[in-house]
């Protein structure tokens, strides 16, 4: 946990240069400090620091001539947009804002830049403020993020007007210099925000806007690219309530609205994960194939992603030069995550080392496992075996860690983590089986909806069929069976240890125990709906999700369960993991309750991600452990 990790690679426009924050793994104060680092591209010379890592400096974005670049920082007291030149020097603050930015993108025009940025605040809330009248108003507790050009010379910051009152989310400027196209919500909450997805392009010098429409649920990672002199625009996107993501392709009419909306990734067996534009070329996309990433090209031809490169493990955070050089952040069995960069058609190159200490620790063997689930589906997974053991020390005590999402997986990546720590688990003696069921990326569209309105079914004996797989291989032990996960792995644990009494010890992290209740109270809301299969106010039940809801099984539980949540979780909120305590009390059922204040969907703060390795492990050592060792 004390650690560093590099995060948001951007490389520059000429190819020459990759930039990137890096970070504690967890931080111990109020504040997180980060640094910027840029590196060679060709990893001709060593990565050299950028700033001095006293602030929290972020979001990195090149100038378009590549000698500068601009990043959000803390350093004044609030986060602004500051500027800094390639060879170093001190950074300018380019903006005095009182309300918050979000996002930048500097413009063709060297002279401006478009920000994404709240109101500042007027004398009625000010008054308020001081008045301690902080009633939230629901609706308004969350400020729109507006689309702002910034005047670099004056310093001046003016709203596009055409938007409305509508919340911005995402920029790309279209290579050439011309329009920038935004992504926009109708309200800042999730839901139903993602669900109101309009595309805009607005032009830069006048602040003129042109409506393309309504595009698809939760659309993000925009790009431009030409083909016979016309425009499109391609983005990420769900073509349904649930069940993964597809590439988008718009085309863009010289003028009047939106053109035909073209899915260009149907029927593919891999899910893909992010894009990236390359001057007017066809843009790059990552790609979620089983256990492994791939880098992927449109061919304007045949309007499909063809595979330029395939890596090992995991792979994110592409971003592209002008020219096609490449760079993402890729982690694979036994190396952690660290920026690599890529020049067309040649190797990915290494270009940082934030963590060098880690291989001096002699990890767990890490397998790749295939196997078929009970109706003939293929699936895959990983199994770490426990640090210096092998199979043939085997039976093993095995705990079944399942992934988040659940549209979601387990590349087959350096498993370190605190909510999936699969090393950390191996180091203490155990198996750690990491399945990929249905449900999740990485096997295409149909694989990833198959669970929709029917959690806990195909998912669970998926998971199941695994388990029974490594029993009969000799590697776990039946008698000595745990279960684990966070979020949507929450949820399939408590779901587990409702259904069946194999597992001796579990730990539910973030989980959900009513999908009726997330419906009603979590940031996602009706989207959940589609993956519980009903809302509780569609009458007065019995109704479909609590079917598949872990707090209508609390009768059967008779394995010992650790429940840990943060206080502050507006994803899942925290009112899932008291619902699930206490009825596990009336229940007579053994399990400890955790809460850590300050935390969302996941934790941020050392000490709580100390704890929580430290707290699991016990857990499972004090139920799993062979009492003759």
């Amino acid at each position: 946990m004390d650690g560093a990790a590099p995060q948001q690679p951007v490389i520059s426009p000429d190819g020459c240069w990759v930039v990137y924050a890096v970070a504690p793994v967890g931080w111990g104060g109020e504040r997180r400090l980060s640094a910027l680092w840029v590196a060679a591209a060709d990893g001709s010379s060593a990565p050299r620091k950028l700033t001095a890592g006293t602030a929290n400096d972020s979001g990195p974005r090149w100038a378009p001539d590549s000698a500068s670049l601009c990043f959000l920082s803390d350093r004044t007291g609030s986060v602004q947009l500051h500027r800094i030149q390639l060879d170093g020097g001190e950074a300018e603050a380019l903006t005095g804002w009182r309300g918050d930015i979000s996002d930048a993108c500097p413009l063709a025009d060297s002279l401006l830049v478009a920000v994404i940025a709240t109101d500042e605040p007027d004398e009625d809330h000010e008054r308020r403020l001081a008045e301690r009248d902080d009633a939230v108003v629901w609706g308004e507790q969350l400020p729109r993020g507006r689309l702002r050009l910034l005047d670099v010379s004056t310093g001046q910051l003016r709203v596009v007007r055409g938007l409305g009152d509508r919340h911005v989310v995402e920029l790309a400027q279209r290579p050439d210099g011309g329009p920038l196209a935004a992504i926009s919500w109708a309200s800042p909450e999730i839901d139903p925000g993602e669900l109101t997805n309009e595309l805009h392009l607005i032009d830069p010098r006048t602040g003129a806007v042109r409506d393309l429409g309504r595009i698809e649920t939760s659309a993000s990672s925009l790009a431009w690219w030409q083909a016979d002199g016309s425009w499109h625009l391609t983005c990420l996107a769900s073509p349904g309530p649930n069940g993964g993501r597809a590439v988008f392709d718009i085309a863009v009419p010289a003028a009047g609205g939106g053109g035909q909306h073209r899915n260009l990734t149907e029927g593919m067996d891999s899910c893909p994960a992010e894009l990236a534009q390359v001057a007017g070329g066809p843009p790059l996309a990552l790609f979620a194939g089983g256990l492994d990433t791939a880098i992927c090209q449109l061919d304007p031809g045949q309007q499909r992603f063809r595979r330029v490169a395939a890596m090992k493990g995991l792979a994110g955070s592409l971003t592209a030069s002008h020219t096609g050089q490449v760079a993402v952040l890729a982690t694979t069995s036994y190396e952690p995550e660290n920026v690599h960069a890529r020049p067309p058609g040649g190797p990915l190159i290494r270009v940082s080392d934030t963590r060098p200490e880690l291989r001096r620790i002699g990890w767990g063997i890490q397998e790749r496992l295939s196997y078929q689930a009970c109706d003939g589906l293929g699936l895959d997974g990983l199994l770490i075996l426990p640090a210096g053991k092998t199979r043939a020390d085997g039976p093993f005590p095995l705990i079944t860690l399942v992934h988040s999402g659940p549209y979601d997986r387990y590349a087959d990546r350096l498993m370190l983590h605190p909510h999936a720590p699969g090393q950390w688990l191996a180091a203490g003696g155990y198996a750690v089986f990491l399945p990929n069921p249905r449900g999740g990326a990485g096997h295409g569209h149909d694989f990833a909806v198959a669970i929709a309105g029917s959690l806990g079914g195909g998912e669970f004996t998926d998971i199941l069929s695994g388990i029974d797989e490594l029993i009969a291989s000799g590697v776990a032990d039946p008698d000595r069976l745990g279960i684990g996960g966070g979020s949507h792995g929450g949820f399939m644990t408590a779901w587990a240890i409702g259904q069946t009494g194999r597992f001796r010890a579990a730990s539910m992290g973030a989980g959900i125990s009513d999908w009726g209740m997330l419906v009603a109270t979590g940031e996602g809301s009706t989207r959940e709906a589609e993956l519980g299969g009903s809302c509780g106010w569609e009458g007065p039940g019995p109704h479909p999700h609590d079917q598949v809801s872990p707090i209508s099984f609390v009768s059967r539980i008779r394995t010992p369960v650790l429940i840990w949540h943060g206080e502050d979780d507006t994803n899942v909120p925290l009112g899932q993991a008291i619902y699930f305590h206490r009825a596990l009390n009336w229940a007579g059922a053994e399990h400890e309750f955790v809460v850590y204040p300050r935390e969302g969907h996941g934790l941020a703060e050392r000490n709580y991600q100390l704890d929580l390795l430290r707290r699991m492990r016990a857990w499972f050592d004090r139920w799993l452990r062979d009492p003759a060792r």
